[in-house]
């Protein structure tokens, strides 16, 4: 029997931050490629007021993975100064 994940969201050669995205919960791998250049990745979280953002991680600087444990709710990958980004964040099957 195969097991599906259910859940990725991909960005394909993006430079900016991308819009909020909602997300089911449970673990995640977020996995980047791009063009660095001193810039970097990262996720972020939308706060309770429901216009702050915060960091989650660390900054992704090379190409590379981190794994998270996402509650249900607002996210977006933030990207500075990164180009040429390839993003992808997958909810990982239990």
């Amino acid at each position: 029997m195969a097991i599906t994940a259910g859940e990725s969201f991909q960005f394909a050669n993006i430079a900016a931050t991308t819009a909020q995205f909602q997300v089911k919960g449970g673990t995640y791998l977020l996995t980047v490629h791009a063009t660095f250049g001193g810039g970097s990745v990262q996720m972020q979280t939308l706060a309770g007021d429901g216009a702050t953002w915060l960091l989650l991680g660390t900054s992704i600087t090379a190409d590379g993975t981190q794994s998270f444990t996402l509650p249900p709710g607002a996210y977006r990958i933030a990207i500075a100064t990164a180009t040429a980004v390839y993003a992808n964040l997958t909810r990982v099957p239990a």
